[in-house]
């Protein structure tokens, strides 16, 4: 015969409602009641039916992931962390994709994407403060990305500026002066971009160091090809360079690719430092420097943001935007060791 929740409610010595509140986090439970749950679960090996749970509730059980593309690995292994941690709170995730139009980005806001989940992860790239009153269905949101809308809405977000400045900071620390960024777009810079920017520039002025607007580069996409196309421009400007900032992990690996075509040398000729963390900066020859950004307690943070908000009818979305933390994590390519994870700076 199959458990139910009233045997583990019989076993731990409390009701099925406080047994009910267990599994939607009720936040006021007493850690001893919780404690006799969870082992009252693990003794009678109890799984909680959740497809009846969700038609009795309303719910779907399913939330989605909004982000521009999957073909970018910190998006990916994001998408990965999203779906790991939504997996603790016995939630789905749909992932869809926005190609960071404008026009797909505000289906998302209004709605017309999310019919068929109970909330929505969304880090978009063309949204500005202009576009809040399109966020007028009352779904439960939770932005991942600087804040742009107010609102009953939630922020999560990676400490751009902060771990752009210590990436920064490190090349000074080696002794090198001529410092190229890769990754801005001058005329049209994202909120994220223009932070890393920010970073940068405030490195080189702490460092007594005259930004060059001749090695700041702006690619477009920040994929692979386009920061090696980057470098190629550099190189080929005959500017001096000793050390290169990309904004993130595939334009470094783009840029070190360039430089060893032309016979150069990462880091003795040239450093180079990426944004990101992804698993192609602990493998690529030389290992890549990189900011790691807290992905996983990113993900976290937005789906106990989100959880929240569609199982507490009184929940209250925060003012101030979760900032995840960050480490430098020092590799080969500024002359670390192959792998090591450095502590945060800040």
């Amino acid at each position: 015969m199959a458990v139910t929740m009233g045997d583990v409610a019989k076993l731990a010595g409390v009701s099925t409602k406080t047994v009910s509140n267990y599994y939607n986090d009720y936040p006021y439970m007493r850690e001893d009641t919780r404690r006799r749950i969870e082992s009252a679960i693990a003794e009678l090996d109890y799984r909680m039916n959740v497809a009846a749970r969700n038609l009795r509730s309303g719910r779907t059980g399913m939330i989605m992931l909004a982000i521009a593309e999957l073909d970018q690995a910190y998006l990916a292994e994001l998408a990965q962390s999203v779906i790991r941690v939504a997996e603790d709170f016995g939630l789905g995730v749909l992932v869809e994709t926005t190609g960071g139009r404008r026009d797909r980005e505000i289906e998302v806001l209004e709605g017309s994407r999310g019919r068929n989940v109970d909330g929505v992860i969304y880090e978009p790239l063309e949204l500005g403060p202009e576009d809040v009153n399109r966020y007028h269905t009352g779904f439960p949101l939770v932005l991942m990305g600087e804040r742009v809308l107010e609102g009953e809405v939630d922020h999560v977000t990676m400490p751009n500026e902060a771990g752009s400045r210590a990436a920064v900071d490190h090349l000074v620390s080696l002794g090198r002066r001529d410092i190229a960024l890769i990754g801005i777009d001058a005329t049209n810079p994202t909120r994220g971009a223009a932070l890393r920017r920010k970073g940068y520039l405030d490195a080189l002025a702490a460092g007594g160091i005259q930004p060059r607007s001749s090695l700041m580069v702006g690619p477009g996409r920040w994929h692979r090809p386009e920061g090696a196309a980057a470098m190629d421009r550099l190189l080929d400007s005959g500017e001096r360079i000793d050390a290169v900032f990309a904004l993130n992990d595939a334009l470094a690996l783009g840029a070190m690719r360039a430089i060893l075509r032309r016979g150069l040398k990462v880091p003795e000729d040239i450093a180079v430092v990426g944004f990101d963390d992804t698993e192609d900066a602990r493998f690529s020859t030389p290992s890549l420097t990189t900011v790691s950004p807290g992905r996983d307690a990113l993900a976290r943070a937005a789906v106990l943001a989100l959880h929240r908000r569609i199982t507490e009818p009184d929940y209250v979305p925060g003012q101030d935007p979760f900032v995840a933390d960050f480490d430098l994590v020092l590799r080969e390519s500024t002359g670390g060791p192959a792998e090591t994870a450095g502590t945060a700076e800040h």
